[in-house]
């Protein structure tokens, strides 16, 4: 099935939730607002679908393959590469100075979103350069600048991240990986490093590779961990390519989803030593790769979104032309397709309500990140920075999370015909599988949500939001709508529901912390489904007011009713959730280890 951008629901975020009216006004800004973002993602629409999309179920059927140490990528991929370089769209989001667009990510985010929904193996590769950019413009030396980031930028190289191990998965104080001092100042890597996403391909001409890697007596534990470029081919002194580095893929995975994705196992220094260079200082390569990892966390959050957006057009189109038993109300004497009956729509409703929740709180996190770095005054950064932080683990994790619902609701209205591969519904599901793990579990997250970003500053950022909330509520019971009086109560309800947890968590992670951790993944599922809704009661009361100014009413009025279908079948969640972290701590850790 053919993918359609949702440009119409992206332009609406954009405009009236980002505020990008508001970010065009910031330093660096001024040329990217809202008619820059409708020229800019129209043109995305068009190449991810005519290009991009057509290759998602070959890359299924027809995944990378690996033979002597190299990786040929489905057939196909390499030259729509080739046409997403020309077209600039590796360096969308980065500055200007290495030869990038410098647009806000506000603009990115639905770009990313769109080539993710046109496929997500694809998309992989531009994800993963993306984070060693943003790497090497935070700690890279004037020299690494230089040496890498244009052609990063460009997409004529391709970056990767080297933090797992066989031995050392989430847990990096266990990294083995070696760094030697050499006497010329570069330092001679060895080890292995599992799962990295196009870690090997024929798509580009170099792969700048990110490596943590131990330094020869360096202290033990996360305090020890250093981060090294290590090329694929080294790089002249005027900018060719050189020797192949001593780095070889010696495997890809066989995978359940993401197939055309080729993720390498990478063996540094069997061959005397891989030159890498150090990336700013060593031993503080762990704060480096989390630049990366937050780059990272974000975009995963988008793929989320975006295979939802592409289970739900997927199911809506099988359940328009799949003619099946009469509707129960008897308005058709006849089968008819399945959209007419109840259920069906309730599903579709619940992907449709979680995917623009989700794209909706996104899209007002990029605008808090294109704040924290824009932004003339400096209070302002701060606060948006503490927004934009919180809001990462909620992007990863719940976005994430509600993909896999979403596909699954996608094969369920397929009903048998979802379970045969040859109708494409299964393959949404098995990608999406990989969302909640890769880049940090939704527990890890969720131990983010916890520690740094709740507990740490005693809840006052989610007391700060949860103000926020309240005051759509007052604007909310100012309308005389029953839409608005009905995402009012569910709001209220959920808001509070997250303010009582927050506190129990500010206050208990120190005294408790088994009980707190063990609400901490039902906290992060609470917390995002509050701030999607928040977003979508946002949306509803500007619906409300272009319909009654007469402005695309049939758009507005779908807007409104997913607004109140989110409120009254996920935003009633939160209650529930609230009563289970609270109360229910001890539950979790009854059962003795032996009854297991």
């Amino acid at each position: 099935m053919s993918y359609i951008a949702p440009l119409k629901d992206m332009l609406f975020d954009i405009e009236h939730l980002a505020n990008i009216a508001q970010v065009a006004q910031m330093p660096g800004l001024e040329d990217a607002g809202l008619e820059t973002a409708q020229a800019v993602l129209e043109e995305c629409a068009r190449f991810n679908q005519d290009v991009i999309a057509p290759l998602n179920v070959d890359g299924d059927r027809n995944p990378s393959s690996f033979k002597d140490g190299q990786v040929t990528t489905t057939p196909g991929f390499k030259e729509a590469f080739a046409q997403y370089v020309a077209g600039g769209w590796q360096g969308l989001q980065h500055p200007a100075d290495f030869g990038g667009q410098g647009l806000p990510k506000a603009i990115g985010a639905a770009c990313v979103e769109m080539l993710n929904s046109a496929n997500m193996s694809f998309a992989l590769c531009p994800l993963l350069t993306d984070g060693a950019t943003e790497a090497l413009l935070t700690a890279g030396s004037d020299e690494l600048k230089a040496t890498y980031l244009e052609k990063l930028v460009s997409g004529q190289w391709t970056g990767t991240m080297n933090l797992t191990e066989p031995q050392a998965g989430s847990d990096l104080a266990m990294v083995r990986s070696r760094a030697e001092p050499q006497a010329d100042g570069t330092y001679k890597v060895f080890g292995t490093k599992i799962f990295i996403t196009y870690g090997e391909h024929d798509m580009a001409e170099n792969i700048v590779h990110l490596v943590l890697a131990r330094v020869t007596g360096a202290p033990e534990g996360v305090k020890g961990i250093s981060l090294f470029v290590v090329p694929k081919f080294m790089v002249n002194k005027d900018g060719s390519l050189g020797a192949r580095n001593d780095v070889h893929c010696v495997s890809i995975e066989h995978k359940l989803g993401i197939k055309a994705s080729p993720t390498a196992v990478l063996q540094y220094g069997d061959h005397g030593g891989a030159i890498g260079y150090l990336v700013g200082q060593e031993n503080r390569g762990l704060e480096y790769m989390f630049i990366m990892m937050n780059s990272a966390r974000y975009a995963v959050g988008m793929q989320g979104i975006a295979i939802a957006e592409r289970a739900y057009q997927h199911a809506v189109a099988y359940a328009k032309d799949r003619v099946q038993s009469r509707p129960v109300d008897g308005s058709i004497n006849a089968s008819a397709p399945i959209i007419h009956h109840p259920d069906v729509k309730r599903m579709l409703m619940t992907m449709r309500a979680y995917t623009e929740g989700c794209r909706a709180m996104a899209a007002v996190a990029a605008a808090a990140y294109d704040a924290t770095h824009h932004h003339p005054d400096a209070e302002t950064r701060k606060q948006n920075q503490a927004f934009y932080e919180f809001m990462v683990p909620l992007v990863k994790g719940y976005s994430t999370e509600m993909s896999l619902e979403v596909a699954s609701l996608g094969v369920q209205v397929h009903g048998g015909m979802g379970f045969i591969e040859e109708t494409g519904a299964a393959q949404y599901l098995r990608d999406a599988k990989i969302l909640t793990i890769y880049e940090g579990t939704t527990a890890i997250q969720a131990n983010d949500l916890v520690g740094r970003k709740t507990a740490r500053d005693g809840g006052q950022t989610a007391k700060a939001i949860a103000a926020q909330i309240e005051k759509t509520e007052a604007e909310l019971a100012q309308r005389d709508s029953a839409d608005a009086r009905a995402v009012a109560k569910k709001l209220k309800a959920a808001r509070e529901a997250f303010v009582d947890v927050a506190g129990f968590v500010a206050g208990q992670t120190k005294a408790s912390p088994n009980a707190v951790f063990a609400g901490s993944v039902p906290y992060l599922m609470l917390a995002g489904n509050v701030v999607a809704g928040w977003q979508l009661a946002r949306s509803l009361l500007v619906a409300e007011d272009l319909a009654k100014a007469g402005t695309d009413v049939a758009f507005m009025k779908a807007k409104i009713a997913t607004a109140r279908f989110y409120a009254e079948h996920i935003l009633n969640k939160a209650p529930g959730l609230r009563d289970s972290i609270v109360e229910g701590a001890d539950s979790v850790t009854a059962l003795a280890l032996e009854s297991f």
